[in-house]
């Protein structure tokens, strides 16, 4: 599950950097924090919220 929300970020962002380099700033900027939202590393959308002890 972790490789295929990594390949989905990856596929994201570099969506998002090709959409900036279009000209396409709000489509890039929004392709970029979803990929970082749904990325296994770092924030991710799909960890449970509760703390971690």
């Amino acid at each position: 599950m972790g490789f295929l929300l990594w390949i989905l970020a990856v596929i994201l962002v570099v969506f998002g950097v090709v959409q900036l380099i279009q000209g396409q700033i709000l489509l890039g900027v929004v392709c970029i924090v979803v990929g970082l939202a749904v990325g296994p590393g770092g924030w991710s959308i799909f960890n449970s919220r509760k703390s971690r002890a």
